[in-house]
């Protein structure tokens, strides 16, 4: 079976399983959907979305978030994995956009990742979940079934978001990106499927015997 045919099956299962798919994280607008993106690193989305669910009713905008100060922006998350750096780049980040952008999230890559504590998969969501813009983020999860599934060699996460984008209709990214990582959370966990159980990885590699190693991102 071929990178092509293997790519077909995940597509087939993928929209079988999620027709339809909700952006995991709430928010209120671009700009905080652009902070629960980045305290959800090191951090699940359920655990973002107690904590933030306090927060966003009343503050919502980088001005909000400037006038609190990262001391009190740091109890507001202190829930949250490595709070006290995410803090420092909510504060900073805040600063940033009214200074340079009229309180506005930026629309382009570019300009998000020159945001402090915005990298390259941040932006990415906020670019497809935010603005509807075609992206495919690519996170630690994705690029370990992407290896599991035969799509990309497993180099790193920036080859794997090469391999995909490809791979797959742009048209679909945006949609993709969110169900493999409902997939992966339900079906295809990294300790208990191993490549050796799940839908998607007997159909992709019915032979397959030995669990499967993956590379780290």
């Amino acid at each position: 079976m071929n990178e092509a045919q293997r790519a077909k099956i995940v597509f087939k299962i993928l929209n079988k399983f999620y027709p339809k798919v909700k952006v995991p994280l709430n928010s209120r607008n671009t700009f905080t959907l652009l902070i629960s993106v980045l305290l959800s690193a090191q951090c699940t989305d359920l655990n973002v979305n107690n904590v933030t669910k306090n927060i966003y009713p009343k503050y919502n905008r980088p001005e909000h978030f400037v006038k609190l100060g990262r001391k009190r922006i740091e109890k507001l998350i202190r829930r949250i994995g490595i709070f006290r750096i995410k803090s420092k780049s909510i504060y900073n980040l805040s600063k940033t956009l009214i200074k340079n952008y009229n309180g506005k999230v930026p629309k382009t890559f570019k300009e998000l990742e020159n945001l402090p504590g915005v990298g390259h998969k941040t932006a990415s969501v906020v670019m497809a979940q935010g603005f509807g813009h075609p992206a495919f983020p690519v996170d630690t999860h994705i690029h370990r079934l992407a290896q599991r599934w035969g799509l990309t060699s497993g180099k790193s996460v920036i080859q794997t978001e090469e391999d995909l984008k490809r791979i797959f209709n742009k048209k679909y990214w945006n949609k993709l990106h969110l169900q493999i990582i409902f997939y992966g959370r339900e079906y295809c966990k990294a300790r208990e499927c191993y490549g050796l159980t799940c839908k998607i990885c007997t159909s992709c590699y019915p032979d397959r015997k030995k669990p499967i190693k993956t590379k780290k991102a």
